[in-house]
This record gives structure tokens, C-alpha cells and sequence, in this order.
């Protein structure tokens, strides 16, 4: 690789992020704006699933801390992964949702938008990360179901039945 090659090869971008839910969509942007800036081969769709998942981890993040929490991003020219840290040190739950509960199914609708996510301690805290594959179109009809379920779910708990 030649030193050109290297110096144009993106380079991890990472911020702080205020614990105000206002913060949330300027960040998603960001991430998405990055994303862009580097050329990244993702779809618009891929994109648009990038963001929703950062708006995920960055809700989570901000309601279990009430805490500044840290934004990485990178490209690995495979794919863009995206981490959030927080100073929580519980792990995160993607079963923790009741089902009398409207909120909490974020995880799961990470894990159907995303090639893969997860989570790593570090400090006082962890990072949770998410991956979305240049490939991205090779995994949308494994989305659906994920994203259904999780309406559904969303649906009988705010109706106040279940099945």
C-alpha cells in the first residue's frame, strides 16, 4: 500500500455526544454525513438503517446513563461500524422487553437492520457497536421478519393484549 493510498484510506471519526435527546438526530446525521464523505459503497436504504440504528444506541445510551456518551465510527472497507460508549456497566439486553412495555425492542430492531452487532466493557463502562456491510442488500430480506415481529410486539403492547 502506498503511502497515498494510506492517507486517503478513512480515518476513525469520534465525538461526544451531550445525554439530551435533541442531540440524537444532529449525531445521526453526523454519522451518516461521515459515511458519505468517505465514499462508503452502502445504498441509501443501508444508510437510512446506519441511522436508525445510531439513534438506537445513542436512546439507550442516554436513558440508562443520563451521561455524555462517545461516538466512533469507521470504515474497515468492508464495513462501517459504528460504537457508542457509555458509562453503563450492565450489559445490554435484547430480551429485556415486556411485553406491556412500548419501548426497549431497540436492540432487536439493531440486530435485524445490522450484519452484526454487540458489545465489549471498557473502563468504567462498554461499548456497544453495530456493522453494516457494503454487501447490505445481500441481507434485506433477513430484515423484515425481525422488524415485523418487533411492530407487532409494539402494537399488542399499546393495545393491551396479547397472543
Amino acid at each position: 500500500m502506498s503511502a497515498l493510498d494510506m492517507a486517503s484510506f478513512p480515518v476513525l471519526q469520534d465525538w461526544d455526544v451531550e445525554p439530551d435527546a435533541a442531540a440524537v438526530p444532529s449525531a445521526r446525521r453526523l454519522i451518516v454525513d461521515v459515511a458519505r464523505f468517505w465514499k462508503v459503497p452502502l445504498p441509501e436504504d443501508a444508510l437510512a438503517d446506519v441511522a436508525v440504528c445510531a439513534s438506537e444506541l445513542l436512546a439507550n445510551a442516554m436513558e440508562h446513563t443520563k451521561a455524555r456518551s462517545k461516538v466512533t465510527v469507521r470504515w474497515t472497507g468492508e464495513r462501517l461500524r459504528v460504537e457508542v460508549a457509555d458509562t453503563n456497566l450492565e450489559p445490554p439486553d435484547p430480551e429485556a422487553a415486556q411485553d406491556c412495555v412500548t419501548g426497549g425492542r431497540g436492540l432487536a430492531v439493531v440486530a435485524g437492520l445490522a450484519h452484526a452487532w454487540g458489545w465489549y466493557p471498557a473502563g468504567a463502562g462498554k461499548v456497544v457497536w453495530f456493522e453494516v456491510a457494503a454487501d447490505h442488500m445481500t441481507a434485506v430480506d433477513d430484515r423484515h421478519p425481525v422488524l415485523e415481529r418487533t411492530t407487532q410486539a409494539q402494537v399488542v403492547s399499546r393495545s393491551g393484549t396479547s397472543s
